[in-house]
């Protein structure tokens, strides 16, 4: 009751949202319908091209025109804040809503290679290989354009927050590859934050990218990624070393997706901060916008995107579905001579050049996929 009243007042008079959160209590089982909550934000509208949108130029993409939240003088985030703050206050108890931001990693040593031989190349062979004679890409890590991408994203954190007032992020939440807690980290940890919502990721295995053949995304041993970042936590459970990546088996787009909603349940289930940023991966993101209902809109390295998603937790439902992981093919003796969408991932091998199939000597089998 009185945490109804606060949220109300904070609703109309644009109280800073990093002040109250709005989230309703709510029961753990059942199943969690998503959807984006549209009209607040340029990459919702389908007139927004994502090759050319710059969330440093566009306020994060915040519309000013979007109607609500008006209380005095107030900035366009904290009129957003408030509307949000509304939204939560006068929400059914079975419904609640959140912010994420989405922020893509910077440029990573893989995307560096993809570029210089080409994605036939890189796809087909290269991928499958930790690294060069220069660079090893294996859980990849930032290239200096990629740490100075992640400089401008804290840049423009300092200057949203001291001008337009946007609310603190009140969670953390990052991929465990190499090229994400980096980012992350460059962005978040030396920003003036409130002592009672630290900068403390959690690294959280379904936020990862896509599970695929390519040595980028085998992640490192968890020893390994305390040593990196020894104040970030880890989620219950987190494997000491990757339980999914075999270098032969990959994940479609729909057991990833059913993987990316396993993530959001349980953020939805067990957090009940409004305002949540994910430092996760072009794949990932993309996933993760297919189940949350919003337009496919791409995101460059180290660009960041909110959504405004709306969760409904509805009564349980007996139905599952599984989707089997799939044998990815590459080139055993050497880069392809071309590339064609003929044939499995576009790899024309030289002669010779048998597609790899099956699992190697010593790799254990993938899981079969994800049940829902």
């Amino acid at each position: 009751m009185l945490k109804s009243a606060l949220l109300s007042a904070a609703a109309l008079c644009g109280v800073h949202a990093a002040t109250l959160n709005g989230t309703n209590s709510t029961s753990t089982s059942g199943y969690t319908k998503y959807s984006t909550v549209t009209g607040y934000f340029l990459q919702d509208d389908a007139s927004t091209n994502a090759s050319t949108f710059d969330y440093t130029a566009t306020n994060f993409g915040l519309k000013s025109n979007f109607t609500g939240g008006s209380c005095g003088n107030l900035t366009d985030w904290q009129r957003f804040a408030s509307v949000v703050n509304s939204l939560n206050a006068n929400a059914p108890l079975n419904t609640v809503y959140k912010v994420f931001w989405l922020g893509r990693h910077g440029e990573g040593y893989h995307n560096a290679a993809e570029t210089y031989y080409g994605t036939p190349a890189w796809n087909c062979w290269w991928s499958e290989l930790t690294g060069n004679a220069t660079v090893s890409w294996e859980d990849a890590d930032l290239t200096a354009p990629g740490i100075k991408q992640a400089q401008i994203a804290n840049a423009f954190w300092k200057s949203e927050i001291a001008v337009q007032k946007t609310p603190y992020p009140q969670s953390y939440y990052t991929s465990p590859l190499t090229r994400c807690t980096r980012t992350a980290n460059i962005t978040f940890s030396d920003l003036a934050l409130p002592h009672y919502y630290p900068f403390v990721p959690t690294i959280k295995e379904f936020f990862r990218e896509g599970i695929s053949t390519h040595t980028c995304d085998h992640r490192s041993n968890k020893s390994v990624i305390a040593a990196r970042f020894p104040t970030y936590k880890f989620e219950p459970g987190f494997a000491l070393v990757d339980p999914y990546w075999t270098g032969i088996t990959a994940e479609p787009a729909p057991a990833q997706d059913i993987r990316s909603k396993k993530a959001l349940d349980q953020v939805f289930a067990q957090d009940d901060h409004t305002w949540i940023s994910v430092t996760s991966h072009s794949g990932e993101i993309a996933s993760l916008l297919r189940v949350l209902g919003h337009r496919t809109f791409s995101l460059s390295t180290g660009a960041i995107i909110p959504v405004l998603v709306k969760g409904e937790f509805l009564p349980y439902s007996n139905a599952t579905s599984t989707v089997a992981f799939t044998t990815s093919t590459y080139c055993t003796n050497g880069p392809p001579i071309t590339s064609s969408s003929g044939v499995a991932q576009g790899c024309v091998c030289s002669t010779g050049g048998m597609r790899g199939t099956g699992l190697p000597t010593g790799v254990m089998a993938a899981p079969t996929g994800y049940r829902l």
